[in-house]
């Protein structure tokens, strides 16, 4: 009977010293390195209820300011936007200097521009530190959590840079930023973990209470971000699990490196006789790998010894932790347990079910779901400041971009530069310019109007 559970003693071992890794990595003294940006505003600007400060708007390429229209509830209360006319280049960036090297949560709003003239709703890629992390796709503003994009990254060299790509659809448009320092070590999900590593929220739900939070809204603290939760009474439209809560007091909560409320551990979803396995279906894109976080405490009233609750975890299919029993794993009730899991995906489909072996049914508190995605390597710094130089010094018209780094994405290159991938280097470097040639074509093009 034992013999089963003979890996959890090592998994919580690996769980507590990630936790005084995170201790080590996050100075808990002070308050985290905070930039909120409201896009466009030429003033501070202060939103309840928590009177939540936001930066004029400042570090951006181009682009014109207007009057913003919130798609979602979960957008912040601002009333103004920056977009990015194709006029103006098809590739525009925020550069924000300054930035102590560290670990951030980086996170956009996005809105539509308060003008039936302009088109509607923008489709674009977005991009940090050269690396695309997110594609506004058709009929992202009908849709809350696609409202915003959201990508943990390394900060290595005091800057931070965030980049627009145009698809010829529409004007990007943004209506905020921030970007929210968190514990070194946060999230940390296995070997391929690390600078070279970008996280794209995917998912993260909270169980039970059907209301959406953000961490401010559940008593959380600043060094974990200000995580957005969309609240779900049931794991789907179709199923017969049912929400329970509790007003207990719940351990291990606000642990480092992730510091997760107290509160999101308060409530939960259990299976029913009816239907005691439960199960979460989502949309991904296929062909990359997942790191899945799993959440749990045993708040039901019904439970109170070991063996009462065990159920195993799949993955698509895949066992991903067997015989789980959160009371053998925690060692007593209202105690948080975090389990994580990486998981290769190759279909569109990403599929979480927990499967009662022994006792009464399956329960979840919380589902966090990221795509790893490998960091670019950027463009050589010489390089770069040598192309910077050379735009300045034509006096490049906007319509030609050449912001952000010259090479990456890949998907958005700067319009006449050739890159070549330098495997010595492992760096980007310019391998041809044929942008000297278009320059008479647009001075000649300029002069037949005049």
């Amino acid at each position: 009977m034992h013999k089963r559970f003979l890996l959890w003693p090592l998994l919580l071992a690996v769980s507590a010293s990630s936790a005084l890794l995170g201790v080590l990595a996050a100075d808990l003294s002070k308050e985290p390195f905070t930039i909120r940006i409201s896009c466009g505003s030429f003033d501070d600007v202060h939103t309840a209820p928590t009177n939540t400060l936001w930066y004029r708007d400042f570090g951006y390429t181009g682009g014109r300011f207007a009057n913003a229209t919130r798609p979602s509830f979960i957008v912040p209360p601002l009333k103004t936007l920056r977009y990015f006319p194709l006029s103006d280049g098809p590739e525009n960036c925020y550069y924000i200097n300054n930035v102590p090297n560290g670990h951030y949560q980086v996170r956009l709003f996005f809105a539509l521009v308060a003008d039936p003239n302009l088109d509607s709703e923008p489709i674009f890629d977005v991009s940090v530190e050269g690396t695309l992390f997110s594609s506004l796709l058709s009929g992202w503003s009908s849709d809350d959590e696609k409202t915003f994009a959201e990508a943990l990254v390394f900060v290595q060299d005091s800057s931070l840079s965030i980049c627009f790509h145009s698809t010829g659809h529409g004007d990007p448009s943004i209506l905020s930023m921030e970007v929210l320092q968190i514990d070194d070590n946060a999230y940390k999900f296995g070997s391929l973990w690390g600078k070279g590593t970008v996280l794209r929220t995917t998912k993260r739900l909270t169980c039970g209470s059907g209301k959406p939070a953000f961490d401010e809204d559940l008593n959380g603290i600043h060094w974990g971000g200000d995580r957005f939760w969309l609240g779900l009474k049931t794991l789907s439209s179709s199923s017969d699990d049912q929400p329970i809560s509790t007003e207990n007091v719940i351990a291990e909560t606000l642990l480092a490196p992730n510091f997760y409320p107290q509160s999101m551990y308060q409530s939960a979803i259990v299976g029913t006789d009816r239907q005691p396995t439960l199960s979460f279906e989502m949309d991904v894109t296929p062909n990359k790998n997942y790191s899945v976080w799993l959440h749990f405490a045993e708040i039901d009233n019904g439970i109170t010894a070991e063996e009462q609750r065990v159920f195993d975890v799949l993955i698509n299919g895949d066992t991903a932790f067997k015989d789980l029993d959160i009371i053998r794993m925690t060692g007593e009730r209202f105690t948080a347990l975090v389990l994580n899991k990486t998981v290769a995906v190759s279909g569109t489909t990403l599929k979480i079910t927990l499967q009662p072996v022994e006792g009464t049914h399956a329960i979840v508190s919380a589902i966090e779901v990221f795509e790893i995605i490998p960091a670019e390597m950027k463009t050589l710094t010489q390089e770069v400041t040598a192309l910077r130089t050379l735009k300045g010094s034509l006096g490049l018209p906007l319509r030609f971009g050449w912001n952000g780094d010259p090479c990456i994405p890949q998907q958005h290159p700067w319009s006449g530069v050739d890159c070549h991938f330098d495997n010595t280097k492992r760096q980007w470097v310019i391998d041809g310019l044929y942008v000297l040639y278009l320059i008479p074509l647009y001075i000649t093009s300029i002069c037949s109007l005049l």
